[in-house]
């Protein structure tokens, strides 16, 4: 059996306002598979993607607890070096934040944070990364335009191409495509599944529907509690718990 990439184990966290966020996970992210988490807003989604990549750490927790584990890396540990955990485990989220720079400058920005500098291979790097994220062959001749002049379909590529950049090995979508027009979600989800060859993905999908196309894998997340998890198929054709039938079958939600 494959290694997961990823081991959650009774994860649990209540936020200061008093909301459990997360009532005892346990789940097994598999590694180049598409994981899709869906279910109604409120689940505790959003703030798994958080705990993945630690931008947990800027939220107001009044209690975390469990084990999440990528191999021999403690992801909560408190001594883990969150900086390298990040280029490790990218995440882009549903609104486009491109920086304040250049299309290019957007793209290099982690890597020469990271400490490249030959202007060959920053080129280079941007460019394998804009062609990942089926953007190349629209901006190639822009490329020292500002990030904000273009559309906001393409400021989405760009913050996964800003991702891709560092050569993560766990890519983290929190509902990406869900202020995009058609032709741009088509475009993410065609470069999502090609991908999973070379990463493992979790996708926080827009809607059902894309939660279908999508998964590999289908995790099913009610009020903080993970209550269904299996493959694609078996959760959008014969889901076993009824929560699952109701909600897939919109009854709810």
């Amino acid at each position: 059996m494959t290694e997961p990439k990823i081991q959650i184990r009774d994860l649990y966290l209540r936020y200061s306002d008093g909301k459990e966020a997360l009532k005892g996970v346990s789940l097994d992210i598999q590694p180049n598979l598409i994981t899709v988490a869906f279910g109604p807003s409120g689940g505790g989604k959003s703030s798994l993607v958080k705990v993945l990549n630690r931008l947990i750490d800027l939220s107001d927790v009044d209690e975390m607890r469990g084990e999440v584990r990528m191999g021999d890396l403690n992801i909560l540990g408190k001594d883990t070096d969150v900086v390298e955990l990040r280029r490790r485990i990218g995440v882009v989220f549903s609104r486009p934040i491109p920086l304040p720079l250049t299309i290019f400058e957007n793209v290099s920005f982690g890597l020469e944070v990271a400490g490249m500098r030959d202007k060959k291979k920053l080129s280079e790097r941007v460019e394998q990364a804009l062609r990942e994220a089926v953007l190349w062959d629209e901006i190639y001749d822009r490329l020292d335009d500002p990030a904000a002049s273009i559309s906001g379909g393409q400021q989405q590529r760009l913050c996964l191409a800003r991702v891709l950049a560092l050569k993560p090995e766990v890519i983290l979508l929190d509902e990406p495509t869900s202020a995009l027009d058609p032709v741009s979600t088509a475009k993410i989800e065609e470069f999502l599944e090609t991908a999973k060859k070379d990463y493992t993905i979790l996708l926080v999908p827009h809607n059902q529907q894309q939660a279908a196309r999508m998964a590999d894998k289908a995790a099913f997340f009610l009020q903080g509690e993970l209550v269904e998890y299996t493959d694609g198929e078996s959760m959008f054709i014969n889901p076993r718990d009824k929560r699952t039938q109701e909600y897939v079958q919109g009854r709810f939600g």
